[in-house]
């Protein structure tokens, strides 16, 4: 056994009874309900690569468990993960801390929110991370494993379990993990630091340009609708402070933009501009986040934030 959070977490020797182990961790209420990858010591210790295991790295709201390289590396390997993915899952986490994130309310809310989590940089293409083609979707084992972990944190450090610190009255499927790479393009180059961004997020929207689009301005227009509309929703007549925003655009659509001439920055002032100052979609241009990822087409989508309250952290991945 080993602390995770509230509980004492089980360890297995070898594989052996596969079926004992599922139940095991469903029982102590320590996976998602999908099967997970059996916890045992030679697992365990080739996750951490020779990190201090007890190493005290915060307390995660909202019961506050302890966040110790250990802790995070058991979330990771029942979650899937390898060990090169360990640096971005225990930074994420770290992220999360973070006042602006907001973590407290995301994780006890009676909304949808959780955290997702952005990689970008040559780290991103080192582990394989998808972000082309149905990157927000199944079938890339990295951006599945790397955003369970992470939920996993949340659940089992963090203590945000269904009836006890996770009071959502819905919740959403991207509860389960949710992460993405960052695309490259002509607007938006490789960056050369590596870096992971968490996202409080609501939901996602699918958003299409107008038909015919050729103007950048044709390409955004209905991402702003879509922003207001995400904003409206979620303010129960209530004129709430503008936060941020995020628009996830596929290379067809960045290509029309910088065809024109436009950077991201004029993509971000344009729609700050047009969403008028009695009730700015964002804080300011740049809380807008424009960002390049996806395959083939034209559909964008917008993140829509948490309602809440809640601003995207980064933290670098140094060395990675």
């Amino acid at each position: 056994m080993i602390p995770v959070g509230d509980r004492d977490a089980p360890l297995f020797q070898g594989d052996g009874d596969w079926d004992a182990a599922q139940a095991a961790l469903l029982d102590s209420e320590l996976i998602d309900g999908l099967p997970a990858v059996v916890p045992t010591e030679a697992r365990l210790t080739a996750m951490l690569a020779g990190r201090d295991p007890t190493e005290s790295l915060g307390f995660m709201a909202p019961l506050f468990g302890e966040i110790t390289n250990q802790a995070v590396a058991y979330c990771c390997v029942i979650a899937g993960c390898r060990p090169a993915e360990f640096p971005v899952v225990r930074e994420a986490a770290l992220a999360t801390l973070e006042d602006e994130f907001n973590l407290l309310g995301i994780q006890t809310t009676t909304g949808t929110p959780t955290a997702a989590v952005m990689v970008r940089g040559p780290v991103a293409e080192t582990l394989g991370m998808n972000a082309g083609t149905n990157c927000l979707g199944p079938g890339n084992r990295a951006n599945a494993c790397i955003g369970r972990a992470l939920r996993l944190v949340l659940t089992n450090i963090g203590g945000a379990r269904p009836l006890v610190g996770d009071m959502a009255t819905m919740g959403q499927p991207a509860k389960y993990g949710m992460a993405f790479a960052e695309g490259f393009h002509a607007l938006a180059p490789m960056r050369a630091d590596s870096a992971v961004t968490v996202i409080g997020l609501s939901g996602t929207m699918e958003v299409l340009p107008e038909q015919g689009a050729s103007t950048p301005e044709q390409v955004l227009r209905p991402a702003l609708v879509a922003m207001q509309g995400g904003r409206v929703a979620a303010a129960a007549g209530r004129q709430k402070p503008p936060g941020e925003q995020f628009l996830l655009m596929p290379p067809e659509m960045a290509d029309i933009l910088a065809q024109r001439g436009w950077t991201l920055a004029d993509g971000q002032a344009f729609l700050h501009r047009e969403s008028g100052t009695d009730w700015p979609i964002a804080r300011a241009p740049a809380d807008i986040h424009i960002v390049i990822t996806g395959g083939a087409g034209v559909k964008m989508t917008c993140l829509i934030p948490w309602g809440g309250g809640t601003y995207c952290v980064t933290r670098g991945l140094a060395g990675l």
